[in-house]
């Protein structure tokens, strides 16, 4: 079932995203399907900490650009969504390749949005679980 209730592709996110935070530290989105998006961020130098992993809040700066893109992007034209609260479990340290996150909805509401994002290795193992809760806000 297609969730997006907005235009919605690789291009346009990529598009939004320049000269923010989602481009300085290298996060592509790869792929948008019927209800789910994909990304991934490089480990790299300016994506690891002094231990040579990625740093745990890449990973949760992952998790919430395609948490939130989802949210944005399945809600009415006109809506705005911003975030609540988010949560992440790291579950193995990754310091080379790439690390690639899918986001999926778990409850689209009318105020409130709840997305699972899975990150895993070049192996596909994963490293982080994460979930963020959206306010959905309706036009003033």
């Amino acid at each position: 079932m297609r969730i997006w209730q907005q235009p919605i592709s690789v291009e346009i996110l990529t598009r939004i995203s320049q000269n923010t935070a989602v481009s300085f530290l290298g996060i592509e989105f790869v792929e948008v399907g019927d209800n789910y998006l994909v990304g991934r961020v490089p480990v790299n130098r300016q994506t690891c900490q002094p231990y040579g992993l990625l740093h745990g809040g890449v990973s949760i700066t992952l998790a919430e650009t395609l948490g939130s893109c989802g949210a944005a992007f399945s809600c009415t034209p006109g809506h705005q969504t911003v975030g609540l609260d988010i949560n992440a479990n790291h579950l193995r340290g990754v310091a080379s390749g790439w690390v690639t996150g899918t986001a999926r909805p778990v409850h689209i509401g009318r105020t409130t949005q709840v997305w699972q994002i899975d990150l895993q290795d070049d192996m596909g193992k994963m490293t982080c679980v994460s979930r963020i809760t959206m306010a959905v806000l309706a036009p003033k």
